[in-house]
C-alpha cells in the first residue's frame, strides 16, 4: 500500500486531492470570509480619524515649535537691548565725571565760603560804639532776645504790634527762626541797625576764600578717579554678562527643544505604530478579498443574500486622508526615512480600476503584501470646490475679507448703476452674480481658517476673483451714459477676461497636474 503523505522524489509536499464541499459549507466558508472583512472594515475606519488626529498633533509641534523659537527671539532682544542700555549709561555717566568734578569743587567751595562767613558774623559781636542811637540798655534788650552777633538776624521788617493796639511796629528776624520787637526800635534805629549787619556781611564774604585748599582739591580728585575705575569696569563687564545672559539662554532653548523633540519622537512612534497597525490590516484587508474572488471564482454564486454581502465585501475603501510632511528639527536624517521607507510594508486601499477586485478579474496570486501601500494614498483633489487638504502651518490670509466685503456691499447695493437708467434685470442680475460670488469665496475661505483644515486658497482664485470684481465694476460703468461714451468699460471688461481666463488656466492646470500626477509636487 502506497502512503498518499509520503514526500515525492523531488522532495515536494504532494498536492491534496480535490474535494468537493457542499452548498452549506460553501455559503459557510464565503460568509466567514465576509465577516473577517467587515471586522477590518470596521477597524479601518478609524483611519481617518487617526489621520486627522495625527496632522493636528504635526500642527500642535509646528506651533509649540515657533512660539519656542519667537520666546527665544524675544530673550536674546531683550539681551541686547539690557546691553545698549547698560552702555550707553555708563558711557554718558564717564564723559560727565568732568562736569562732576567741577560741580563738586563748586559746592565744596560755596560749603566753605558759607562757614567762614557764618564764623566771621558769629564773632561780630554788637556793640553800642558801632551802632548809632543805640545804647547799652538796647544791646541789652536785644541780647535778651537771642540777637547778639551779625549772625543772630538777616534783616527787618515793619509789621502790625501784637497786641492789635497803635501803628506798624519794627520787627527783627532772627536768623534761627520767628521774629521779635523790641520797645525803643523803630525806624531811626532799624536802619542804622540794618546797615551794620550788612556791612558785616560783606566784610566777612571778602574776607571768606575764593578757591579749595589743595588738600580738599585733591580728595575730590580722588573720589571722581575711583568713580572712574568703577564704571571703566563694568562698561568692560557688560559684554562678558550679556555673553553670559545669552549663553543660559541658548542653552535653555536648546533644552526646551530637545523636551518637545523627545514629546514628538514619543508621539511620532506612536502614530507610527498605529499607522503600522492599519497598513497590517489593509494587507489582510486585500488577502481576504483576493480569498473571496478565488472562493467565487471556485465555487461560483452561492445565493442572493451572500451575493449582496460579497459585492459589499469587494467594494474598495475610501481615500485615507493625506499626511503632509512636517520635518522635526531633531528628526531622523533623510537616509534614515528613505532606509524606512524602502524597509516599511507599503499598503493601498486605493485602486486606479475598481473592478481588479470583481469575482472575474481577482486571484490570489495578485495580493502581494510588500508592493502596496496605505501610507501613499493619494488626498482628495483640491480642485474647485473640493474640500480643502490641510497643511500645518499655512491657513488662508484675512486678505480674503476685502473682495468678501466688496461682494456682501455689491450684493445689497448693487454695483452703483443709476436706478433711472439700468433695467430692473439688470439690478437684479448683478447683485446674484455677487451673491454668489461671495457664498463661493465664504465656501472657499472659512474652511481654510480653521486650525483643523487649514490650508491655502486653491491656485487661481486670486486672479478669479480680481476679474469677477472688475466684470462687476465694467457692468456698473456701461448703464452711465458719461463713463460709457470714454471707452473706460470696455477698458476694464479687457483687463477682467485677462484675470479671468488667467485664473481658469491656473485653476484647470492644476487640476490636471494633481489628477495626473505630474504636478511639481510629484
Amino acid at each position: 500500500m502506497i502512503d498518499s503523505t509520503t514526500t515525492r522524489r523531488d522532495e515536494s509536499a504532494p498536492v491534496p486531492p480535490a474535494t468537493t464541499l457542499s452548498p452549506a459549507e460553501v455559503r459557510a466558508e464565503r460568509r466567514r470570509v465576509i465577516e473577517s472583512i467587515r471586522a477590518l472594515r470596521r477597524l479601518l475606519d478609524r483611519r481617518r480619524a487617526f489621520e486627522l488626529a495625527d496632522r493636528r498633533r504635526l500642527n500642535r509641534e509646528a506651533r509649540d515649535r515657533d512660539r519656542a523659537e519667537a520666546a527665544h527671539g524675544k530673550a536674546l532682544q531683550r539681551i541686547r537691548e539690557r546691553q545698549v542700555r547698560q552702555e550707553t549709561s555708563l558711557s554718558r555717566q564717564l564723559d560727565g565725571l568732568d562736569g562732576k568734578r567741577e560741580s563738586q569743587e563748586k559746592r565744596a567751595l560755596a560749603v566753605l565760603r558759607r562757614e567762614s562767613i557764618e564764623r566771621m558774623l558769629g564773632s561780630t559781636y554788637l556793640t553800642a560804639s558801632q551802632v548809632n542811637g543805640i545804647g547799652a540798655g538796647l544791646i541789652r534788650d536785644l541780647a535778651a532776645q537771642g540777637i547778639r552777633t551779625a549772625a543772630d538776624f538777616d534783616r527787618v521788617s515793619w509789621g502790625k504790634a501784637q497786641s492789635g493796639k497803635g501803628g506798624e511796629v519794627l520787627y527783627i528776624h532772627r536768623t534761627k527762626g520767628g521774629k521779635v520787637h523790641i520797645n525803643g526800635i523803630g525806624e531811626h534805629r532799624g536802619r542804622p541797625l540794618l546797615a551794620w549787619r550788612q556791612s558785616a556781611a560783606a566784610r566777612a564774604e571778602a574776607r571768606a576764600p575764593r578757591e579749595l585748599p589743595p588738600d580738599e582739591r585733591h580728595r575730590i580728585a580722588e573720589i571722581i578717579e575711583a568713580e572712574r575705575k568703577r564704571l571703566q569696569q563694568e562698561l568692560a563687564q557688560a559684554p562678558r554678562t550679556a555673553e553670559a545672559a545669552r549663553a543660559e539662554a541658548v542653552q535653555a532653548h536648546a533644552e526646551a527643544l530637545d523636551r518637545l523633540a523627545d514629546d514628538h519622537r514619543e508621539a511620532a512612534d506612536r502614530a507610527a505604530e498605529r499607522r503600522a497597525e492599519f497598513d497590517a490590516m489593509a494587507e489582510q484587508l486585500l488577502a481576504l478579498q483576493a480569498q473571496l474572488s478565488a472562493h467565487m471564482d471556485q465555487y461560483g454564486d452561492a445565493g442572493r443574500r451572500v451575493r449582496r454581502a460579497q459585492t459589499r465585501a469587494l467594494r474598495p475603501l475610501p481615500d485615507a486622508p493625506s499626511l503632509p510632511a512636517v520635518p522635526s528639527p531633531r528628526g531622523p536624517s533623510d537616509s534614515e526615512r528613505r532606509t524606512s521607507a524602502a524597509t516599511r510594508p507599503e499598503v493601498s486601499l486605493t485602486q486606479a480600476d475598481p473592478t481588479k477586485v470583481s469575482p472575474t478579474k481577482v486571484s490570489p496570486t495578485k495580493v502581494s503584501p510588500t508592493k502596496v501601500s496605505l501610507a501613499k494614498v493619494s488626498g482628495p483633489k483640491t480642485a474647485y470646490g473640493a474640500r480643502p487638504e490641510p497643511v500645518p502651518g499655512v491657513r488662508a490670509g484675512l486678505g480674503w475679507l476685502v473682495p468678501i466685503v466688496f461682494f456682501t456691499m455689491t450684493a445689497i447695493a448693487g454695483v452703483g448703476e443709476q436706478d433711472a437708467t439700468a433695467p430692473l434685470w439688470f439690478r437684479i442680475g448683478t447683485r446674484l452674480v455677487a451673491a454668489a460670488i461671495l457664498a463661493d469665496l465664504l465656501r472657499l475661505w472659512i474652511p481654510r481658517r480653521r486650525w483643523r483644515t487649514a490650508a491655502p486658497m486653491p491656485p487661481g482664485t486670486g486672479p478669479l476673483t480680481t476679474g469677477t470684481l472688475l466684470a462687476l465694476a465694467a457692468s456698473g460703468m456701461f448703464p452711465d451714459p458719461e463713463l460709457s461714451t470714454n471707452g473706460a468699460p470696455w477698458a476694464v471688461s479687457v483687463v477682467s477676461v485677462f484675470f479671468l481666463v488667467g485664473g481658469a488656466l491656473l485653476r484647470t492646470g492644476t487640476g490636471k497636474d494633481k489628477s495626473t500626477g505630474k504636478g511639481k509636487e510629484a
